[in-house]
């Protein structure tokens, strides 16, 4: 696979990363935490879950699923490239001893 390959991969994945960050601190409190220390636990619930925490958690679901195919996709790339480059080597190795 190309290089490009994992340069858009890394790319997707830093920007991915810090989309989640953004997303689970913008979550309501359910109790103590990040969001309470910036105001989010003086709010009231009047309603229970309004349709913008609705969509906020499925976003949040979505990049955490992009989040984790990048991961996958890097792993499958370095494992490909690894085995890759491995065999080539033990070939050139082997070329070599077989010259002697």
């Amino acid at each position: 696979m190309p290089i490009a390959f994992a340069y858009t991969l890394i790319v997707l994945l830093i920007i991915t990363s810090v989309l989640l960050t953004l997303l689970v601190l913008l979550h309501r409190g359910k109790g103590g935490g990040m969001s309470s220390m910036f105001g989010g636990g003086v709010s009231t619930s009047l309603a229970g879950s309004s349709v913008a925490e609705k969509n906020l958690d499925r976003y949040t679901i979505l990049v955490g699923i992009i989040w984790f195919a990048c991961i996958v996709g890097l792993g499958l790339w370095l494992k490909t490239e690894l085995s890759s480059t491995t065999s080539t080597t033990t070939e050139s190795l082997a070329a070599v001893l077989r010259s002697r």
